[in-house]
């Protein structure tokens, strides 16, 4: 019986590698991918998207990627999303860099960066169980939503930096949550736990830029 339990166990814990393994690749080839379209965005000073169809297309794909999460179209459709969102910076890129701010930009990227390896690199360490964060990260996705919604009205700057920097908190507890959630096994898809690390690494982005932007 004994026998039985720990051949269950380390067959769990090999599923549970080989997805975060997967997940780890698949975050660094659309990583990669983003980066290109952002690139190429930036370069052609190809047109925002706008508001709305940014929403569309950001929650469309979202949706297609997730229904197709168990079959091999789900990385197409990963593809797919990451880069109409590298596309959506190209124009907030160009902005900063008429504006003389590309060093910013790297300090963004930079920040992203250390925050995204010491919240990995703390739950790999360490191994703890973050599945304590769920309830706060509900009330915090819906705090930031009403937010967001009253700042599309108000456009107050002091809301746009209190927004920002509570979506730099939310995201990484989002990445502490998303690795905690694989390595125990909460999640095994690695195409969902892509996407969710991804999103957490681009609004970490995002609102490292809008901070940045807003500093004065």
């Amino acid at each position: 019986m004994d026998r039985i339990i720990s051949s269950l166990k380390h067959q769990a814990l090999i599923s549970h590698h080989k997805v975060l393994r997967n997940t780890y690749f698949l975050l660094g080839l659309t990583l990669a991918f983003s980066s290109a379209t952002a690139t190429l965005s930036t370069i052609y000073h190809l047109p925002s998207p706008g508001f709305i169809l940014m929403i569309a297309g950001f929650y469309g794909l979202m949706f297609l990627t997730y229904r197709l999460a168990n079959h091999p179209a789900g990385i197409l459709a990963t593809f797919a999303f990451t880069g109409f969102l590298g596309y959506c910076l190209g124009p907030i890129l160009n902005s900063f860099l008429y504006s003389g701010m590309g060093d910013v930009i790297a300090m963004a990227l930079g920040g992203t960066a250390l925050i995204f390896f010491c919240c990995s690199a703390y739950v790999l360490t360490t191994r703890r169980d973050m599945s304590f964060l769920s309830g706060t990260m509900l009330v915090g996705c819906v705090l930031l939503l009403i937010g967001t919604l009253v700042n599309m009205f108000l456009q107050l700057t002091v809301l746009h930096l209190t927004i920002s920097a509570l979506f730099i908190l939310f995201s990484t507890g989002a990445i502490l949550w998303e690795t905690s959630n694989i390595i125990h096994g909460g999640e095994t898809n690695y195409i969902r736990a892509t996407v969710s690390l991804y999103v957490s690494l681009y609004n970490i982005f995002v609102s490292l830029l809008g901070l940045a932007a807003n500093k004065d």
